[in-house]
C-alpha cells in the first residue's frame, strides 16, 4: 500500500514489539504504508527513490527511511553540527502549530549521527538543544543498493513538546544529498515530501509540513 497525500496514516502495533536494528527487517514494518512521493522542487534533477514508514505502539512513533542511493557523501572531520550538515542525511522536523514557534528538527545521516535543535522563525536555531537522549533512539546500516535510517522517539517526549494533537503530528518529511561539483566542493540536493511553493529551497517554511496520523 502506497500514500502520497499530505496526511499518512501510522498503523498501531503491539506494545515492546518493534526492535530498532538499523536495517528496517522487522516483520512488523509490512504493516506499514509506504511512503514514496518525493521530489526536489527546485531542480530537474530526479532524485534516488526513497521509501518512508511509520508506526507507533502506544508508546513510541517509529520511523524508517530507506534510499535508493549508494553514492553517499559523508563528511568525517568530526561529529559536529557542520559535519553532519555537510552530509548525506534524512530529515524530520515537528511543529506544534503553523507558527513555527517554535518547532523541532531531528536530522540524521547514514551513521546514524543526530543533528537535533530546536529551532523558531526565520531560522533561528538553536543547536544547544537536543532531544532528550532517552527518549530517541536511531540506528542505520547500509547495504550494496541502499541505506537505511531507523529509529523509534518516545510519545512521552512528543507529548511534552505538544506535537500530539487529536492523534496527529505536524510533520515534515525531508532529504539532502550531496553531489560532488569536484574533489573539494559539495552541493545539496534538497529532496521534499511537501512541495513547499517557494522559489528557492526552504525546508523552514510552515508549507513544508504534512500530518502523520496515529490511528487507533
Amino acid at each position: 500500500m502506497e500514500q502520497g497525500a499530505n496526511n499518512y496514516e501510522v498503523h498501531l502495533i503491539a506494545n515492546e514489539k518493534l526492535k530498532i536494528t538499523g536495517k528496517g527487517d522487522s516483520i512488523l514494518w509490512k504493516d506499514a504504508v509506504i511512503l514514496s512521493d518525493f521530489s526536489s522542487p527546485w531542480t530537474t534533477e530526479t532524485p534516488s527513490k526513497i521509501e518512508f514508514k511509520a508506526l507507533w505502539d502506544k508508546n513510541y512513533l517509529f520511523f524508517y527511511f530507506k534510499v535508493y542511493d549508494t553514492n553517499i557523501h559523508i563528511d568525517k572531520k568530526d561529529n559536529s553540527v557542520y559535519s553532519i550538515g555537510n552530509s548525506d542525511r534524512v530529515e524530520l522536523f515537528f511543529r506544534p502549530d503553523q507558527t513555527l514557534n517554535p518547532y523541532y528538527c531531528l536530522e540524521i545521516d547514514t551513521q546514524a549521527r543526530i543533528m537535533d535543535f530546536i529551532a523558531y522563525p526565520n531560522k533561528k536555531f538553536n543547536y544547544n538543544w537536543n532531544w532528550p537522549e532517552n527518549d530517541i533512539e536511531v540506528k542505520a546500516s547500509k547495504d550494496e543498493n541502499s541505506f537505511t535510517v531507523e529509529g523509534a522517539i518516545s510519545i512521552a517526549s512528543l507529548k511534552k513538546f505538544h506535537l500530539i494533537k487529536e492523534d496527529k503530528i505536524e510533520t515534515g518529511i525531508f532529504r539532502a544529498k550531496y553531489n560532488a561539483i569536484d574533489s573539494n566542493n559539495f552541493e545539496p540536493t534538497w529532496i521534499t515530501w511537501i512541495n513547499p511553493k517557494t522559489e528557492t529551497p526552504n525546508f523552514h517554511t510552515p508549507t513544508s509540513f504534512g500530518i502523520l496520523h496515529l490511528m487507533p
